[in-house]
């Protein structure tokens, strides 16, 4: 019963979201997708419970290169980019910001965690032009399979597979896989017991 009375809530979510599925492309026409998209993804976040969360998924599923049965987004989740790619299983907590980003199968992110492309996004060093004119590099961020990032982290550089990272943890350099890091910035403390076969790819990675 449980498994039709999910079904039903996907084919309903899928029917309801196809309005603005074509509003949506037409504007990404007219726009482009840069332009089109945030405003979309700004209107979804404010439907609340889970009649939201069914809607989101719908809706970014086709709309985005990627968005996973079974992954959540939760009340308030910004989604700034039309690139983002959103793996099978993951959760996206409340009021989370993402830019251009990669989350792998089963990533869990906590509420308030930001995920943004470097920290180099505005250039600094003249100032005989305002920061916002100046460029700056914009790197894709990807977050690996089975990590699970702690609340109002943000997160600037790629994080490996199985991670955790801790609550309030300011990531600016890439985390290897099965690292454990915290703090500001976030430094690696331990590494989880990897699985027989993966030893040596951790021991790499070290």
């Amino acid at each position: 019963m449980k498994r039709l009375l999910k079904a039903g809530s996907v084919a309903a979510a899928t029917v309801a979201i196809l309005p603005a599925v074509a509003a949506y492309r037409a504007a990404r026409a007219v726009f482009g997708p840069g332009r089109a998209f945030p405003g979309w993804s700004q209107a979804f976040a404010l439907v609340p419970g889970t009649t939201g969360a069914y809607l989101r998924r719908a809706f970014y599923a086709r709309v985005l290169p990627r968005c996973g049965a079974d992954s959540w987004i939760g009340f308030a989740a910004i989604l700034s980019h039309p690139t983002a790619v959103i793996g099978r299983g993951v959760y996206v907590g409340p009021f989370c910001s993402l830019g251009d980003v990669t989350l792998e199968d089963d990533v869990l992110l906590g509420s308030h965690v930001s995920v943004v492309n470097g920290s180099a996004q505005h250039g600094t060093d003249r100032f005989d032009v305002p920061v916002r004119d100046q460029p700056g590099v914009w790197p894709r961020v990807t977050i690996g399979r089975d990590t699970w990032v702690g609340d109002r982290a943000v997160v600037m550089a790629d994080v490996g597979a199985h991670c955790v990272i801790g609550a309030g943890a300011v990531v600016t350099n890439p985390v290897p896989d099965y690292a454990v890091a915290v703090g500001i910035p976030a430094r690696v403390v331990r590494y989880r017991p990897a699985p027989p076969g993966a030893g040596v790819a951790v021991a790499a990675a070290r």
